[in-house]
């Protein structure tokens, strides 16, 4: 299964884009402000760039890891229903424990991806049902399926 994240407004205090689950589109997303890291970039080029708690992730693209639990989560409302597993992205370069979960603004966020409906500027809206929908309809059956699960994050 593939997940793909189109990068298509890049504002100073966050950055939205559209998700699509296998070329199809799912839902608008949240994340930190883009600083225009990549993947291939050096680990210090990564680091010269990144600001702790907001920095979106590199473009590039990552497994997803669906087996983990998630320390931080694992006791909300929302994770609760798959025992605190929630997805991880699985080697980003210069970020760890980057999670795809609910949120609703930049502030909920410290590099990870927020589901949504971006219906008021600044924010995504109605991000747990956003979520509930993207596991039970499609990264939960593909993981019980033993799918290879992949992200990628990009520009247009």
């Amino acid at each position: 299964m593939k997940l793909t994240v189109i990068r298509r407004f890049r504002g100073p205090l966050y950055t939205i884009g559209t998700l699509y689950v296998n070329g199809a589109v799912f839902s608008d997303t949240m994340e930190d402000p883009d600083r225009g890291l990549r993947s291939d970039m050096t680990p210090a080029a990564l680091a010269a760039g990144k600001k702790y708690g907001d920095t979106a992730i590199p473009l590039g693209e990552y497994e997803i890891d669906m087996a983990s639990v998630s320390g931080k989560f694992k006791d909300r409302y929302w994770a609760k229903p798959y025992g605190g597993k929630i997805p991880r992205l699985k080697n980003v370069p210069a970020f760890d424990g980057v999670l795809i979960h609910p949120g609703n603004t930049q502030a909920d966020t410290l590099g990870c991806i927020l589901p949504g409906e971006n219906k008021v500027k600044g924010k995504v809206v109605n991000s747990a049902m956003a979520f509930y929908r993207l596991m039970d309809a499609y990264l939960l059956p593909a993981y019980r399926r033993g799918e290879k699960i992949t992200i990628e994050i990009r520009y247009k």
